[in-house]
């Protein structure tokens, strides 16, 4: 049977117990006498030490053991907590031309977030597009398109407002504990087989802020072999933009079997909407909220590039959802079915 850790109480039951056999007491042991202050003492001692082996024990599995131990656990296993990154953006810049604006320039958000340019650019016709990364790295400084950005110090012959043309990639906060160990288990389980399909997930997920992988052998012909990914902490799509597409690329490129032919390819989004009836008396917010959460959940765990999203699923999602009594889902009536890369994204939700 499994060890029990002894309580306080029963430590000090049974140190008493011995002292009054071994000393041969006769009667009850008297509050306050030395065998029962002894008792006492020794038995905080021992629930000390107890409770210590009972945390080694703890981290002697990565599935259980405290974050500093995971740590050092993966560690052992080439494994670390990747680092928040930096967000990039492409913005427009209008004003005289010939006007030069020079590399590090800052720019400010509208919550005082702070961007500098990346290299020197100069205007031309009365516009130029520069590249601009965040001060501070983690989501929350990713962009979205048409976003103005301002400059911190006023440039001669310079329009003051930038416009975000595009994010060319996102910020991603510093990995947690809870990630980091699902990387390691899956690893245990997975080790590596010399370019299998479990490899390539792997080898995927190190670059920051990847989260789902799946992978294709011989979809472009022999020895060819497809990694389609999602980064589902990004804000906006979860679908990769080319620069996140390149950076697993070479990641990749740097660790694939010599024969194989690896392509990695952003899946293509494709949005469910849903059309729901609730019923008057369970037509709340929190159920709306609650309907969406769990479909999105949903989503999370059955949608693939090329894969069905199962009608009974989706059901089953609604119906779940705290708060619902009753509904009706009008759309999709059926299984929906995607091909090639095509992904299953969560789409809007028309309520009638």
């Amino acid at each position: 049977m499994p060890f029990q850790r002894p309580t306080l109480s029963e430590l000090v039951v049974r140190i008493k117990q011995d002292f009054v056999s071994r000393f041969g007491v006769v009667g009850a042991v008297l509050r306050r006498s030395v065998i029962d202050v002894l008792a006492k003492v020794l038995a905080g001692a021992a629930h000390y030490l107890h409770g210590h082996m009972e945390w080694i024990s703890k981290q002697v599995l990565p599935d259980t053991a405290d974050e500093d131990w995971l740590i050092r656990h993966a560690a052992l296993y080439g494994l670390a907590l990747e680092a928040a990154t930096y967000a990039k953006a492409s913005v427009t810049v209008t004003g005289t031309s010939g006007t030069i604006i020079p590399a590090g320039t800052v720019l400010l958000r509208s919550d005082a977030e702070e961007y500098l340019t990346d290299a020197e650019v100069t205007i031309s016709g009365g516009t130029t597009t520069a590249d601009v990364t965040a001060v501070v790295a983690g989501s929350g400084g990713t962009l979205e398109a048409a976003q103005e950005l301002t400059f911190e110090s006023p440039l001669a012959g310079v329009d003051s407002t930038v416009t975000v043309v595009a994010s060319t990639l996102d910020g991603t906060d510093q990995e947690s504990a809870d990630a980091l160990e699902a990387r390691l288990l899956e690893r245990l389980r997975n080790p590596p087989a010399g370019g299998a399909e479990a490899d390539y997930v792997a080898w995927a997920k190190t670059v920051a802020g990847v989260t789902r992988v799946w992978v294709y052998p011989l979809e472009l012909g022999a020895g060819t072999v497809t990694v389609r990914f999602v980064r589902d902490n990004d804000s906006g799509s979860i679908i990769p933009s080319a620069g996140e597409v390149t950076a697993v690329q070479d990641v990749i490129d740097a660790l694939r079997p010599v024969t194989a032919s690896v392509t990695v390819a952003a899946p293509i989004g494709m949005p469910l909407n849903f059309t729901i009836d609730l019923t008057s008396t369970g037509d709340t917010a929190a159920a709306r909220a609650a309907i969406e959460a769990e479909l999105e959940d949903m989503l999370l765990r059955d949608a693939e590039p090329g894969g069905t999203i199962l009608l009974s699923h989706i059901l089953t999602a609604i119906g779940v959802a705290d708060g619902v009594a009753d509904f009706t889902l009008s759309s999709p009536a059926a299984d929906v079915t995607h091909t090639g890369g095509q992904l299953a994204t969560m789409g809007t939700i028309t309520w009638i």
